[in-house]
């Protein structure tokens, strides 16, 4: 198993020597979104009603995952983000923001 920390430095790493050189910000946010659109239909196609077109092969799930965190991780690392310290805020946050929240949400029982 990996850290976020170790892979932000695989992927950096990985850019450096194979990649050449970060797409621009903006391209990866493209990027990301195109991504997302591929997890979204595999989802609708596998969990949700819509069914899978005769030439369409079905997709691997954690495989499309992992290219949603690859095209995040670039970004965080393009502009200066430790993932591991804003998932831990963003943890805490929640945490205190929700203490209560979904324990007394009646629709969640």
């Amino acid at each position: 198993m990996i850290t976020i920390e170790q892979a932000q430095q695989q992927v950096d790493q990985w850019i450096k020597t194979v990649g050449v050189r970060y797409f621009s910000e903006l391209t990866n946010m493209a990027i990301l979104t195109e991504e997302v659109g591929e997890l979204a239909r595999l989802m609708a196609r596998t969990y949700g009603d819509q069914s899978f077109k005769g030439n369409e092969a079905q997709a691997n799930l954690a495989d499309e995952l992992a290219d949603v965190f690859w095209v995040l991780i670039c970004i965080a690392n393009q502009t200066g983000v430790n993932l591991t310290e804003a998932f831990t805020r963003n943890m805490e946050k929640k945490s205190i923001r929700d203490a209560s929240r979904h324990q007394d949400n009646s629709k969640l029982r």
